[in-house]
């Protein structure tokens, strides 16, 4: 039976048995980061670079000063580079006199 009392979980807002209230840790996201930068070099670099320096920011924390992580650093830069590069490809393609 359902109990209305105090449950298991304590406090309603503990953590429960599997599922962490903060999200993914920041190595994590930092990995994804640089996977997202890494395939946008070759596909869909608009959408994947901005997505790549969002999560190398929130990899590194609130702040920049003190230790950072690695791979959210590579992120950053290379999904600052993929959305640069991608924009530089869609402008090129806008100009008149190219393609058919």
């Amino acid at each position: 039976m359902a109990s209305f009392g105090r449950g298991a979980r304590g406090h309603p807002r503990s953590r429960g048995r599997t599922w962490s209230r903060s999200g993914p840790d920041r190595a994590t996201l930092g990995v994804v980061g640089v996977v997202c930068a890494v395939a946008g070099f070759f596909a869909l670099g608009i959408v994947l670079g901005p997505l790549a320096m969002v999560c190398g920011r929130l990899a590194m924390g609130r702040g920049w000063a003190g230790s950072r992580p690695g791979p959210a650093v590579v992120a950053l830069v290379l999904g600052g580079i993929d959305t640069l590069l991608a924009v530089m490809r869609l402008a090129g393609a806008a100009t008149p006199g190219v393609g058919m």
